[in-house]
């Protein structure tokens, strides 16, 4: 039976460090004077609206992945997967539509929920048998953690 590992699950926890730079750099901003906080609060927004959106994309290619394993019920599945690269896209895009002026705090809000939401088709993957033993105990704290450090960095930037 397939199973997450102990390498797989460092390494998932690893990849919040990122997001939790951003929301850092974001709390250093409220801090400084001046073109350093602008540049800080700036550069921490873009890091959690960037890396969130490379993450919720890599989750879709995982879906397909599953998808590809499929005889039966691989196109739904498939479509499902090209739901948060476009998503991703989306908000990237939302984020940057105020440039050269402050992007809006809602992309960032928007772009955590989705990867919240990504939980619903890891957990119908989890119910199938079609996920490892050990996909939800490790997918769970990393979309709360990754999606949970997005809204707050959309939140923090806004406020």
């Amino acid at each position: 039976m397939m199973r997450v590992g102990p390498v797989a699950r460092m390494l998932g926890f690893a990849g919040l460090l990122p997001q939790a730079v951003a929301v850092l750099l974001i709390v250093l901003a409220r801090r400084s004077v001046g073109d350093l906080g602008f540049v800080l609060a700036l550069t921490g927004y873009w890091l959690a609206m960037l890396y969130g959106a490379l993450i919720l994309s890599f989750l879709g290619g995982i879906w397909w992945g599953f998808a590809m394993r499929r005889e039966a019920g691989q196109g739904a599945l498939a479509g499902f997967a090209v739901v948060p690269s476009l998503v991703a896209l989306g908000t990237v895009i939302a984020g940057a539509w105020k440039l050269p002026h402050l992007p809006s705090p809602w992309p960032a809000v928007v772009l955590g929920s989705a990867i919240l939401l990504t939980l619903l088709v890891d957990r119908r993957l989890a119910e199938t048998g079609e996920a490892p033993e050990g996909w939800m105990t490790l997918r769970v704290p990393l979309s709360v953690g990754l999606g949970g450090l997005t809204i707050v960095a959309g939140i923090l930037f806004g406020g």
